[in-house]
């Protein structure tokens, strides 16, 4: 926020200052392919039944006493709700969602324009808030504690600083990494919860509910088949179901996609049953013929896959970990018997 002080006297006048929100809120920005398909209360929301246990206590309690609910961080790996589990809140409070993310907050007039624009008890979800920078996360500190915005009024010998009172509002955060957070944000949150991978009926629940919002006939195998190779995501599952959608149209069966149809279409993508993909299978494969199983190390596996070290540590091997057929000793990684089965049986 500018602050121009007067040429000659000593009290600083302020000059009108237009804060731009970084990002539209839900009701302004235009309705994406993928919002249509979120549920909007938490008992539409599948899936994770103990956060949801815990947020709808909490947002009886906040309606109960008229307050706004207590800030909010939710963490895990991307793709399993953490976006519309905000607007599920948002709209549980009946109130509005402001969506931003950390990227897109650099300069501190950005968070500053969004939290003096908030009305009382509204939501403001914060995306990959462990990328926040020091100065908009130092902003955040009273806004979230004391609801009071603390800026400096000009610069050098005449710098003031002037405190701005802020309506009861909710910070609902969302990472992919909370051990990349401060403690001092952290420890700010009332509400810290972990979103966990889904199991295999869920995920038959998204893809079902998936298929009838777009009009897909799915049969039962179909839709077995589908949430088996969506490595426990939604997000996944639902992209998996549109290329499956893609595949049945040009085939002429869009109407009545079976097991079949849904095998044809992940084996042209290079997805197998257990939800692997080619990037998974490069791995598992050098791993075990050319260093015996293992063990490797990860800059070794790096170079001879022509892959960046952090994208094999963050995007490659979690899944494989999860699923057992990876593991990560002191001397390198080392595949499992049960990835040697499945090797062997996609063989």
């Amino acid at each position: 926020m500018a602050i121009v002080s007067s040429g000659s006297g000593r009290t600083p006048k302020r000059r009108e200052t237009v804060l731009v929100d970084p990002q539209p809120s839900t009701e302004e920005a235009s309705v994406r392919p993928e919002d249509s398909l979120r549920p909007k209360r938490l008992e539409d929301y599948i899936g994770q039944h103990e956060l949801k246990q815990v947020l709808g206590i909490a947002v009886q309690a906040a309606l109960g006493r008229g307050d706004a609910l207590d800030h909010v961080l939710l963490y895990g790996p991307p793709g399993l709700g953490k976006t519309t589990m905000a607007l599920v809140l948002a709209e549980e409070l009946g109130v509005h969602c402001r969506i931003t993310s950390a990227p897109a907050l650099e300069r501190p007039r950005d968070i500053v324009g969004l939290l003096v624009n908030l009305q009382p008890r509204d939501l403001l979800f914060i995306d990959e808030i462990h990328r926040l920078s020091r100065v908009a996360e130092e902003l955040l500190y009273p806004a979230m504690e004391d609801r009071r915005l603390d800026l400096t009024v000009g610069k050098g010998s005449t710098a003031r600083t002037r405190s701005i009172d802020l309506p009861p509002f909710t910070l609902v955060g969302a990472t992919t990494r909370a051990g990349s957070l401060s403690s001092p944000l952290r420890d700010r949150f009332g509400l810290i919860q972990r979103l966990e991978f889904y199991g295999q009926q869920d995920l038959e629940l998204i893809v079902a509910r998936t298929a009838a919002l777009l009009s897909i006939g799915l049969s039962p195998e179909a839709c077995s088949g589908i949430a088996a190779s969506c490595r426990g995501t939604p997000r996944i599952a639902n992209r998996l179901l549109r290329r499956v959608r893609d595949v049945a149209t040009v085939r002429g069966g869009a109407d009545s996609i079976d097991a079949s149809m849904v095998a044809e279409a992940l084996s042209l993508h290079r997805v197998d049953h257990r939800g692997l993909d080619a990037s998974d299978r490069r791995l598992l494969t050098l791993l075990l013929e050319q260093h015996g199983g293992g063990p490797v190390g990860l800059d070794t596996l790096a170079a001879a896959l022509g892959e960046d070290p952090v994208t094999l540590e963050t995007v490659v091997e979690p899944f494989l970990l999860q699923q057992g057929l990876l593991v990560r000793t002191p001397r390198g990684r080392m595949v499992t018997d049960a990835a040697r089965a499945h090797l062997e049986e996609a063989a």
